[in-house]
């Protein structure tokens, strides 16, 4: 396969179709029921200055330890969720900042707050949501978990720039029965790119009841965080959270052309 990371992350999509239907094959074994996996997906690519990416930990910790949170995780059928929290950057740079956690109330929700406060920011190059989306994807195979839903929650400040297509990634993981929300960052719009939100609409999310909640101040992120992670848990299957509407389709390549124009300065 070389060094291309297209054929690669292809190579990897499939690898994890094909252990999700042996997983299906074999039934859930003794995986812990809960009502929801969740992978956060968070951008810590340089285009994000130190200031955005402490914002964006801090409401992350924020939002985990908030009692609402946790009364949230009270409403549903298990009264339990698991998550990962991932950082990404470039189509091969992502990393796991804290693994797969039960979450069942107010001790396990400080806990993990707690312990991801007080680990360092990865800051590394590139943008690769479509990387992230396929690492995300292969999380949840064999974490030991059967949700009644799986959620990737990725924010990010940019459109994707490398890996292969987003909304190849996209298709692959909504095929998987996962649903992808997003939390464009857009405190600084790029001048060459500013309609981040129609981007994530119509390029990034998926599955039933997707949403795109962006963030356009340093001082909404905490709150957009919380409500976000709470949408996560009150979207039981089937219902419905209606998507931000772009009024002419978005390209999805948009990233792609942008990073090459640039090459040719």
């Amino acid at each position: 396969m070389g060094s291309n990371p297209a054929i690669r992350f292809l190579a990897i999509c499939l690898a994890g179709l094909l252990g999700a239907a042996a997983a299906d094959a074999q039934g859930t074994g003794g995986a812990i029921e809960v009502d929801l996996e969740l992978v956060l997906a968070v951008d810590v690519s340089g285009s994000m200055d130190d200031e955005e990416h402490a914002v964006q930990r801090a409401g992350y910790v924020a939002a985990i330890a908030h009692p609402d949170f946790v009364r949230a995780i009270r409403t549903g059928a298990y009264q339990r969720v698991v998550l990962t929290y991932v950082e990404w950057a470039g189509s091969t740079l992502q990393a796991v900042v804290m693994p797969w956690r039960l979450i069942e109330g107010e001790a396990s929700a400080r806990a993990f707050a707690a312990d991801l406060a007080a680990r360092p920011i990865t800051n590394i190059r590139g943008t690769s949501i479509s990387g992230a989306l396929v690492y995300s994807t292969a999380l949840f195979d064999g974490n030991g978990y059967n949700g009644l839903r799986k959620v990737i929650d990725v924010s990010g400040d940019g459109p994707n720039r490398s890996g292969i297509a987003v909304d190849l990634a996209r298709d692959l993981a909504v095929g998987r029965g996962i649903v992808i929300n997003g939390l464009p960052i857009m405190i600084r719009p790029s001048r060459s790119f500013v309609s981040l939100d129609r981007y994530y609409t119509d390029c990034v999310i998926g599955g039933p009841g997707a949403f795109v909640l962006p963030v356009k101040k340093p001082e909404e992120v905490a709150e957009a965080i919380r409500r976000k992670l709470i949408l996560d848990i009150a979207a039981r299957p089937g219902s419905a959270v209606t998507p931000v509407q772009a009024t002419e389709p978005v390209d999805c390549q948009i990233g792609e052309r942008i990073r090459r124009q640039q090459d040719d300065f």
